[in-house]
């Protein structure tokens, strides 16, 4: 992928083991330094899938600008290949086996702690529609977390989306992880309600998208979060939504000197 610039800012694959240090360091500031608390030191983020998936980057465009958001990319032939995946960990994902085009798993979706930009958002957007489009992925997924592993001011949200957002039932990622918290049946009354505050930006945009959910959220001390599985099924997108995205995907090119 040709890297994309707005503004001051340059999306990009991670070319170099400097660029994925670079990223390993800012998923620790923003997954590992909040679970520890006080005790938190400088580290990485890093784990065996790292060496399988490209790492997506963006960045300040200016010579040793910082680093701003990053995430990594696990591309799959087809659902035969969805138990590789990281998501396969934490949920029984048989019935995705069964899915017949490309697939592109996003994890360590990440925005610099702090960075107000809006600009940073949309240019990874941007980037990641220049390579659904390139690599004919038909499905993204991932999880989406919820932070902390306390369920109660997050209730609001996964009411929300166990009455909206579910995932179609040939699909739907059954428990596996050994604590789950299962989401209620809304009632009839809740579903008219707006999408609550408590639903995680990330999440909004797959929503937004015509993404799905599984009707569980995985407890995961480790990062001291709840995190549910997310799929956006790319044909299924709105039409306004994709030419707002491949608009965004045709931000000017540049070249990064060797």
């Amino acid at each position: 992928m040709q890297p994309l610039r707005k503004g001051r800012l340059i999306a990009r694959l991670a070319q170099s083991s400097h660029d994925l240090a670079r990223a390993q360091a800012l998923r620790w500031r923003s997954f590992r330094a909040p679970a520890q608390g006080d005790a938190a030191t400088e580290g990485r983020d890093a784990d065996a899938f790292d060496a399988r998936c490209m790492h997506l980057m963006v960045e300040e465009a200016a010579p040793g600008g910082a680093l701003l958001a990053c995430c990594r990319l696990l591309p799959l032939a087809d659902g035969g290949a969805i138990a590789t995946s990281y998501a396969a960990q934490f949920y029984d994902l048989a019935r995705l086996a069964n899915y017949p085009g490309p697939l592109l798993e996003v994890g360590r979706f990440c925005i610099r702690p702090g960075d107000p930009d809006t600009d940073t958002l949309r240019l990874a957007w941007g980037a990641l529609t220049r390579l659904v489009d390139t690599r004919g992925v038909a499905m993204l997924f991932g999880a989406s977390s919820f932070s902390g592993t306390d369920a109660t001011p997050h209730l609001p949200a996964f009411t929300h989306l166990a009455a909206h957002h579910l995932a179609p039932a040939r699909w739907m990622p059954a428990p596996k992880a050994p604590e789950v918290l299962r989401f209620a049946i809304a009632p009839r009354a809740v579903r008219a309600t707006p999408m609550p505050p408590q639903i995680p930006p990330l999440l909004r945009s797959y929503l937004a998208m015509g993404g799905w959910v599984s009707d569980h959220a995985v407890v995961d001390r480790e990062l001291n979060t709840l995190h549910v599985f997310t799929g956006v099924e790319i044909a299924a997108i709105p039409a306004d939504r994709a030419r707002l995205l491949r608009a965004l995907a045709a931000e000017a090119p540049v070249r990064i000197p060797a």
